[in-house]
């Protein structure tokens, strides 16, 4: 999307089930696992841009020697940064013993990160500095070996104080601002008490029962265990995606089917999804279980990464994409009155290039049924002249905005950092015919809107078309995200600002008022998930209203034409991607109370001028 936002995390699981003498003789390598781990890490690059993780616990260590090893790192390119360190630590071995890859047992012996667990993680930090100690996966230590853990996920939880609260820990500033430490103060918790129960063997699917029920999120994390126990689960509403894939050789998990696919060079039904509310767990023999942890709840799975943030080469997530680009042909077409002879169209920024390859096909075939229809209009009054130029007539797509790379807004006044946003994307001249073409620009979704401002529409102006018409792949974006995105104030959204501007301008102020007063009421009740005040302020526009407004807020005062904006429907997002339903940022209907706790809360943020998160 053009207005960066904050991604998802990525989770990378391995479970050797073989010896490491195995791989060497199957596959030429006893690093198979750990080269497996770094490709899957790799696929998911997009999932991670402030840091990585990676952990291992080795099976049957003598007592008195390590079996858990965790690194992070937040290189500029760290999953590079983290897999040359192991790199290194072979290659210094190799000077002494030239010949220690042919013996398995021994390699083990000194390279920290071969292990037969493996977790690995990419961070798009939602909560939290960008520093190293913040990345995943963070480890519990223990003397005694089953109460050591390694723990990693792509979440956001809400009520990460209550957590604390429940294993009774006065958390740190360091705590206070994780997710995770809440997570794993609980589930540390938990499996101690396991353990106590059965000692060196405890039972993985009663420790995530009894911890997974307090969690108020959206999650898939997964743990490795000191005994040899792991796990990879998902929240009772799918919220977050996991798969998995199982063969005789490994068990994998991770955050996007396409990756597994990729890594393991495996078809698409051979990769599984595991189910709103499942674990994954593996005993310290590598046999496993799917353990329906909690009790699944309505599928609300991330209509986002189907949009957006996960790769475009899953083959369902492409037609998805391309079907959401087709579904917005009529819209367009209405916009531009059907003159497509006068019409360009192009995309920004590049992760919008399938949803505009759907739109097009919809012109397309749109243009193919016109053609038709005035062929056998004609009868017999054509010659080959007509009837060429006729079949020859093509949808104009041009290559139209071009991101630099190279630029970077680092200058810190906001003047000047104005002015070098309006530089990162440039233009290709002489592709519009000035006062003639209209221009219609597909981008993935708008959210705050300051790029478009800012950079791309006073960009487009420069070629000085008929019209600008800019195409959102998804709905407009009203409500923050507490499930992982890094979407959390309400003044950062474009279409908030326009119902806002929109009460103003209908003098309807005073419903605002009453709506905050309101709002500080169910906080002093202590009842701020009862129901989402915010979509109250929304109620009395139509989305047409508010698209509008939404134009008139992002077009610089030298624009003379007109600028358009067309969102996606709710109901052609849910027709395009049927199986990812979750559209609370969107509709506002949030899957938890969590949500509605957030999203009220980011409202009395808001109306009493504290620029801070909602949770």
């Amino acid at each position: 999307m053009s207005d960066a936002i904050k991604h998802e995390c990525g989770l990378a699981f391995i479970r050797l089930r073989k010896p490491f003498s195995y791989y060497q003789q199957q596959y030429g390598t006893v690093m198979y696992g750990l080269n497996k781990l770094y490709l899957l890490m790799e696929k998911q690059h997009n999932r991670g841009q402030d840091g990585a993780g990676i952990a291992s616990v080795k099976l049957h260590v003598e007592p008195g020697y390590p079996f858990l090893h965790r690194n992070r790192s937040i290189e500029q390119r760290a999953i590079a940064d983290l897999f040359t360190q192991v790199g290194e630590e072979v290659a210094d071995l190799e000077k002494y013993q030239p010949d220690i890859r042919k013996h398995p047992g021994l390699l083990k012996g000194h390279v920290k990160f071969l292990g037969e667990l493996l977790l690995g993680h990419l961070r798009y930090g939602t909560q939290g500095k960008n520093n190293v100690e913040f990345c995943h996966p963070f480890i519990k230590r223990d003397t005694i070996q089953s109460r050591n853990l390694a723990l990693a996920g792509n979440f956001n939880l809400v009520n990460t104080e209550e957590l604390f609260g429940l294993v009774n820990i006065d958390p740190g500033v360091f705590q206070r601002q994780s997710d995770l430490a809440a997570m794993m103060e609980v589930v540390h918790h938990f499996l101690v008490q396991e353990d106590q129960k059965n000692p060196g063997r405890p039972d993985i699917a009663e420790v995530l029962k009894q911890s997974a029920k307090w969690f108020d999120g959206g999650y898939h994390f997964g743990g490795l265990v000191g005994s040899g126990e792991s796990f990879v689960m998902r929240d009772a509403h799918g919220i977050r995606p996991s798969y998995y894939y199982i063969s005789d050789d490994v068990i994998v998990a991770a955050s996007e089917r396409a990756a597994i696919r990729t890594t393991f060079n495996v078809g698409e039904n051979e990769v599984k999804e595991l189910m709103p509310g499942q674990a994954l767990i593996v005993d310290v023999d590598g046999n496993y279980k799917i353990e329906q942890v909690l009790e699944a709840k309505e599928r609300k799975a991330c209509s986002f990464e189907r949009i957006y943030f996960s790769r475009g080469n899953d083959e369902k997530i492409y037609r998805e994409r391309s079907q959401l680009g087709y579904n917005l042909r009529d819209a367009v077409l209405k916009s531009i009155d059907y003159d497509l002879k006068n019409t360009i169209f192009s995309f920004i920024p590049n992760t919008a290039e399938v949803a505009f390859y759907g739109m097009v096909k919809g012109m397309e075939d749109y243009m193919n049924q016109i053609k038709v229809q005035r062929i056998l209009s004609w009868g017999k009054d054509f010659d080959e002249e007509k009837l060429t130029e006729m079949i020859n007539r093509k949808i104009r797509m041009e290559k139209i905005a071009i991101k630099d790379v190279k630029m970077r807004t680092f200058i810190t006044e906001d003047a000047n950092r104005n002015e070098m946003v309006q530089h990162v994307y440039d233009i290709t001249y002489g592709t519009v015919r000035p006062h003639v073409d209209t221009l219609v620009v597909i981008d993935d979704s708008i959210v705050r809107g300051t790029t478009l401002k800012e950079s791309i529409v006073r960009m487009l102006g420069r070629l000085n078309p008929k019209k600008i018409i800019i195409v959102s792949s998804a709905p407009q974006i009203r409500y923050p995200d507490c499930y992982g995105i890094d979407m959390s104030k309400l003044g950062d959204f474009i279409a908030f600002r326009a119902a806002i501007a929109l009460m103003k301008d209908r003098g309807m102020e005073d419903r605002l008022q009453a709506l905050h007063e309101e709002c500080k009421e169910l906080a002093r009740l202590g009842q701020l998930d009862s129901k989402n005040l915010v979509k109250e302020i929304y109620h009395p526009f139509t989305a047409e209203e508010i698209s509008a407004k939404i134009a008139e807020l992002i077009t610089p005062p030298e624009i003379n034409f007109p600028v358009e904006l067309i969102f996606q429907t709710i109901e052609d997002l849910h027709l395009a991607c049927p199986t990812n339903t979750g559209d609370w940022y969107f509709t506002g209907n949030y899957p938890t109370k969590g949500g509605n706790r957030v999203v009220n809360k980011a409202f009395l943020n808001y109306m009493e001028g504290k620029n801070e998160r909602g949770y």
